[in-house]
């Protein structure tokens, strides 16, 4: 099992575009951690082997704002795990955090625990940006945080938002060389999308905030792309870029497919074959794991889904997709379906294959998602 997934469903504001799980109210906040806990400890026979494959490779505090817990909280969840997992020596240990939320003296306690990795959602270095986003920050904390973490951390992730309305190429240029300035060894970073539900949404809709372009979203992407690569990251998976031997262990074996488990409320776990999901409300969660219950659902995934997902993540990623592996893994009929779909894309020059791996060309790498939905198996 490759790791373990901690979703802490608190945030102090809500961002105009986000449209995960959590509250901003705190006030079942100590019950909460409480009850984290104790579903690490009722799922603990879950992946465990004696073999040393089995063990915990990484921890990682998401959210929500797991940056809103206490140090004594954070330390809690981290022994919580050692106490129930085999866990392997020196593990990535990663804590979402907002620059609000990082003082220079929680910078040094944070870098006295466990806690070895920082995620740190700065999104824009400009205040308007902040400010249509409803970030909780604004651009001084966020250089005034990175000034000190890097300090103190050696290993740092910084998220940044592109194809923000009103966002010129020279604004998201110097945003990146801000981010670069401080040598940072691994950036996120993602369009601004507009989801169902969200405040943002509705700014849309009122005409306050003017609809985000996707080909202003797609030149931002190419100057990030470019830029990135010059200044030695690998852009190893489609929204992540990391010097070598900084990738993010954790979301890396995602996309490899790994085992994992997911603990809190709407988070989610796989264990090769099984996908099952924490209900998404804090209430019914608190309710279900004091009663001694799991609060989640499950589904099987059919040789379908499992090659839909497996072509998805790979062509997101720098291991592509091995034709090989489809046909031993998924059976010929898969192997030919992905070669006859994929001819147009290998014409049009949006994939090419190396070594008999499939992956997307520079001018296909925004374009990846829609290609890999019209590789899907539909049954």
């Amino acid at each position: 099992m490759s790791g373990i997934y901690i979703h802490i469903p608190f945030c102090k504001q809500a961002c105009n575009y986000c449209d995960f799980h959590f509250s901003t109210s705190m006030k079942k906040k100590d019950e909460m951690v409480l009850a984290i806990a104790k579903e690490i400890r009722l799922r603990k026979n879950e992946g465990q082997n004696k073999d040393e494959l089995s063990k915990v490779e990484t921890i990682y505090f998401g959210g929500g704002t797991p940056s809103v817990l206490s140090l004594d909280e954070i330390n809690f969840l981290i022994e919580t795990v050692y106490a129930n997992y085999a866990v392997v020596d020196n593990p990535e240990i990663t804590l979402e955090a907002n620059p609000d939320d990082l003082s220079e003296e929680r910078i040094i306690a944070f870098s006295k625990s466990k806690i070895n990795r920082l995620s740190i959602g700065v999104q824009s270095f400009f205040e308007d940006d902040l400010k249509m986003m409803n970030r909780a920050h604004n651009s001084e904390e966020a250089i005034k945080c990175l000034a000190v973490a890097t300090q103190y951390f050696d290993n740092i992730s910084l998220d940044l938002i592109y194809g923000v309305p009103g966002m010129t190429n020279n604004k998201w240029r110097q945003n990146i060389e801000t981010a670069l300035s401080f040598g940072i060894p691994h950036i996120s970073s993602y369009a601004l999308t507009v989801e169902p539900k969200t405040a943002l949404k509705k700014l849309i809709e009122t005409g306050q905030v003017a609809e985000p372009s996707d080909a202003v979203a797609q030149e931002h992407f190419m100057i990030l792309v470019d830029t990135l690569e010059k200044n030695n990251f690998i852009h190893y998976e489609l929204s992540n870029f990391g010097k070598e031997n900084y990738f993010s262990k954790n979301n890396s074996s995602y996309w490899l497919g790994k085992k994992y488990i997911g603990v809190g409320p709407s988070a989610h776990s796989y264990d090769g074959k099984l996908r099952s999901w924490n209900i998404a409300n804090n209430g019914l969660y608190l309710k279900s794991i004091q009663n001694d219950a799991l609060p989640s659902e499950a589904e099987i995934l059919s040789t379908a889904d499992r090659y839909n997902e497996y072509v998805m993540t790979g062509l997101r990623t720098i291991w592509g997709v091995s034709l090989e592996r489809v046909e031993t893994e998924f059976g010929s009929s898969y192997f030919e379906y992905l070669k006859k779909h994929s001819q147009k894309f290998l014409s049009d020059d949006l994939l090419f294959i190396e070594n008999d791996i499939l992956k997307p060309t520079q001018k296909g790498k925004f374009l990846t998602d829609g290609i890999a939905s019209d590789l899907f198996y539909l049954v």
